[in-house]
This record gives C-alpha cells, sequence and structure tokens, in this order.
C-alpha cells in the first residue's frame, strides 16, 4: 500500500508534487489518511458523493470534507465540479487506477484471512501488442463468460502500462526480457513473423530475388523509429529508409496495407495464414522471432484473479499454432 500511496504524488504537475511532499501531513505521511483516498476512489469510481457515501455508510458532508482534504495535501485538483456530479481530473484519474490496485490488494488480504480467496470480479485489465487481439480476445471472452462478475479491459499498444501504478492486472510484451522492477516475467511464447506481399504487388513489380534486391522494392514499417519488434528494426536496419514508404504505429494498419499492395511488409506466419492472397516474400528467419512475455506486478500476481486468468490464458495457448 506504501507504494500505491507514494504514488498519488506523481498525479501532481511537476510545480506541485514537491511542495505536497514538503508539506506537514502531506505525501509522505498519506499512509494515515488512507479513509481520505478511499473516498476519492469510490467519487472517481461512482461519480457522484451521495453514490460515494451510500457506499461507504457516511454522510455527504464527510465525503465532501474527505476529497477538500485530500487536494489541499496534495496541492492539486483531483475533481472537476458540476451540476451532474464529479468528473476526475487526470490526476484524479491516477489517483483512480492507483486506488484500484490497492482495494485489489486489500480483497485478497482479507481473502486469505477469511479462507475465501476464490472471488473473481470486479475489472480485469489486460494489455498486449495490438496484434495478438485476434488471439487473446477469445481467451477474454471465454474467461468472462467463467466469471459473468468480470469487467474485461483489453487495452493495446505499444507503450508500457506501468503495472506498478495499477495500470494493468497482466501484460503481454513482445521483444527483449522485461526488466522492470518488481515485476513477475514468464516466457509466453514466440511468434514467427516473414515478409510477404500481395499478388497485386507481385504482378506489378514483381518479388525481390535476394538481399540485394530489397532497395529496389515498396516496403510497409512501423511509425516508430524506435520499434521494438525484432523484425521491424530488421527492416530498418537492411532496407534504405526512402524505401520504406508506407509507415503506420498500428499493426492493423500495417496488415491492411500489405493486402492493398502498397508495399511489402511483416506479418506473422500465423495471421498470414488467415489471409488468402498474400504470398511469402521469403522464408522465416531466426532475428525475426517475436518473444513474447507474461508479465505482473509481485503485489497483483498472486491474487486469485490473476493466477486465475494465468492458468486460462496458458491453457487456451497451448493450443496455438504459433511456431
Amino acid at each position: 500500500m506504501l507504494r500505491a500511496l507514494r504514488v498519488i504524488a506523481t498525479a501532481a504537475p511537476p510545480q506541485h508534487s514537491c511542495a505536497a511532499m514538503r508539506r506537514p501531513g502531506g505525501v509522505i505521511g498519506m499512509m494515515e489518511n488512507w479513509d481520505e483516498v478511499r473516498t476519492a476512489y469510490n467519487v472517481a469510481r461512482i461519480g457522484t458523493v451521495s453514490g460515494a457515501a451510500e457506499v461507504l455508510g457516511v454522510h455527504h458532508a464527510t465525503v465532501i470534507r474527505h476529497i477538500d482534504a485530500l487536494e489541499e495535501r496534495l496541492g492539486v485538483k483531483l475533481f472537476q465540479r458540476h451540476a451532474r456530479g464529479y468528473t476526475p481530473t487526470e490526476a484524479g484519474e491516477d489517483l483512480l487506477r492507483v486506488a484500484q490496485a490497492t482495494d485489489d490488494q486489500f480483497n485478497q488480504l482479507a481473502g486469505r484471512i477469511k479462507g475465501q480467496g476464490n472471488d473473481v470480479s470486479g475489472e480485469l485489465v489486460v494489455t498486449s501488442v495490438g496484434g495478438l487481439s485476434h488471439l487473446l480476445v477469445p481467451v477474454l471472452a471465454a474467461f468472462q463468460e467463467m466469471y459473468p462478475a468480470l469487467v474485461v479491459r483489453y487495452l493495446t499498444g505499444d507503450r508500457l502500462f506501468r503495472l506498478e501504478y495499477g495500470e494493468a492486472h497482466v501484460a503481454i510484451r513482445a521483444g527483449s526480457v522485461p526488466d522492470q522492477p518488481d515485476n513477475v516475467v514468464q516466457p509466453f511464447f514466440q511468434q514467427q513473423f516473414t515478409l510477404y506481399a500481395s499478388e497485386g504487388y507481385a504482378a506489378r513489380h514483381g518479388l525481390p530475388k535476394g538481399h540485394d534486391d530489397l532497395a529496389k522494392h515498396r516496403f510497409i514499417g512501423a511509425d516508430d523509429p524506435k520499434t521494438r519488434a525484432p523484425f521491424l528494426r530488421w527492416l530498418q536496419e537492411n532496407v534504405p529508409t526512402e524505401a520504406i514508404v508506407f509507415r503506420s504505429g498500428d499493426v492493423h494498419a500495417q496488415r491492411n496495407a500489405i493486402l492493398a499492395g502498397a508495399g511489402i511488409g511483416f506479418t506473422s506466419v500465423l495471421q498470414a495464414a488467415e489471409m488468402p492472397g498474400l504470398i511469402q516474400v521469403m522464408p522465416p528467419r531466426p532475428e525475426w522471432v517475436a518473444p513474447l512475455w507474461l508479465v505482473t506486478h509481485m503485489d497483483l500476481h498472486r491474487t486469485t484473479k490473476v493466477q486465475a486468468f494465468l492458468s486460462h490464458l496458458k491453457e487456451r495457448a497451448a493450443a496455438w499454432p504459433v511456431a
């Protein structure tokens, strides 16, 4: 819980955060003010003071007093007040994520104490690179069918979600072994990628006969020059910059560009098998393999919810033809 409360300090803009930490009773002393944090969390989650008061079993004036005291202590506004209720600011959204993770930890602790640690409910937040959605969505849907009280949030993209801040329960990351502190990292599987072109592109431009022909062709690549995907890094290192004529940060857009004949590009062997009209340009190479990792934070790794999902995911993934 100390980690979670410390993180709230980062919600304040730089000009406020240091002052908030130095102020007597500020962030450093927030271990003694969990009631205020819990109150703000419920207001952010429900959206109204009266709703939070009902859930917490306190008077609405107590809720307002807790929020005012917490905002004064942090030196930042957590909510925009309006006639319909309270809307979290960016700092309030940060607090909501942190408090959710802390609440999960408290619930797990209570379950262990009571011997009732078998509850799988509330939110399950899973993140992955976008190219895995066709594999993961059926897994998530099946897991939710097993646990109807679960609300699934599936977030995709290249951004590294901060597990230590409670932004996600499980992250599926590609590339080199994740090395962020306090994370539990497990190898998941390896996805094979290679270069493909559409039949239309091949008819218009032909196909490269070898490495020396690459510069004569048009390629589809990542928009981010710092991409972590090994096959896209290979493309940047082996194909002239001017030959990468279609760039996108969205893997689905890259696949569609290949199908549309915009150029030659990488996609997974598994995905290509489901995309008629593609021609494999080169056989797969070991340096194009994308290892995937299951990442959880140590504070949530052993919770019943996370363990149940990891077991379900591994069981379903064993049947994936991803080699």
